[in-house]
């Protein structure tokens, strides 16, 4: 009889203490409650998820939050190009603007053929480590590229080798996430348009005497390529030339005329 009274007891207890725990879970959940906005769902959905951060955001479930409350353009994926943009300007109910592919470009042609060392360094690979080394990196130049590799290491997309002692883009791997760009210490690196046909591998500064003196390929601003882009698109500033990718034409007159081939065909 005592038995039979304890367990009714515990029996009861046990579908108290049940009842207890699913109001506290009840209220628990109404509480932590998040609202799924379902645009950005599915934008986050429809981006490729590199994760990578060339949007400008961090990650794609920002970027996804910003374009759905109207705070980012529906092209803001660089990595995800005109397909992704096109998917998400649908779900969003508006129209993509046209987006032109954008690509890495290292504006130096200073390899171990055409460059001048100061020393040989045997250091850790890392460009950042590098410019604490003696004279801020073993070449002469200042300015060229260390080969160290930093840029290679960020790169999620295998886009950027080292080749020959400098850095070297795959634009057709390359996704233009910007994490290449942001790790130069040298800050070599460009988006240039994918279908630019002329850049200037070169940003020294140093008076042509000097350029001259450490690299063969180097610009010796003599404003040559300048004189004769029949397009205004070239300028020489602070001793170097640059190309205005808007203006360029692609006629090629300024790859055939550098007299130190300082502009590649790209």
């Amino acid at each position: 009889m005592i038995s039979g009274i304890l367990i009714a007891t515990c029996v009861v207890a046990g579908v108290g203490i049940v009842i207890v725990i699913g109001i506290i879970l009840g209220i628990a959940d109404m509480k932590l409650h998040v609202d799924v906005d379902e645009k950005e769902a599915a934008i986050l959905e429809a981006l490729p998820g590199n994760n990578c951060g060339g949007c400008g955001y961090p990650g794609c479930s920002g970027c996804a939050a910003a374009i759905a409350k109207g705070e980012a353009a529906v092209n803001q994926c660089p990595v995800g190009g005109a397909p992704v943009a096109a998917t998400i300007s649908e779900i969003m109910g508006v129209e993509a603007s046209d987006s032109k592919r954008m690509v890495a470009f290292v504006h130096c042609g200073g390899d171990c053929e055409n460059a001048q060392q100061q020393y040989e360094y045997n250091g850790v690979a890392d460009c950042r480590l590098q410019m604490q080394a003696p004279g801020a990196g073993s070449k002469t130049c200042s300015y060229g590229c260390l080969g160290g590799g930093s840029c290679v290491s960020v790169c999620q997309f295998d886009a950027i080798h080292v080749v020959n002692g400098i850095a070297v883009v795959d634009k057709d791997e390359c996704k233009a996430c910007g994490k290449c760009i942001d790790i130069c210490p040298r800050h070599l690196i460009d988006l240039i348009p994918y279908d630019a046909q002329e850049s200037v591998a070169c940003k020294s500064q140093d008076m042509g005497k000097l350029v001259n003196g450490y690299c063969k390929v180097g610009c010796i601003a003599c404003h040559i390529c300048e004189k004769n882009c029949p397009a205004g698109a070239i300028t020489v500033e602070n001793n170097v030339a640059s190309i205005d990718q808007e203006k360029c034409t692609h006629c090629g007159t300024c790859v055939s005329k550098c007299p130190k081939k300082a502009i590649q065909a790209v």
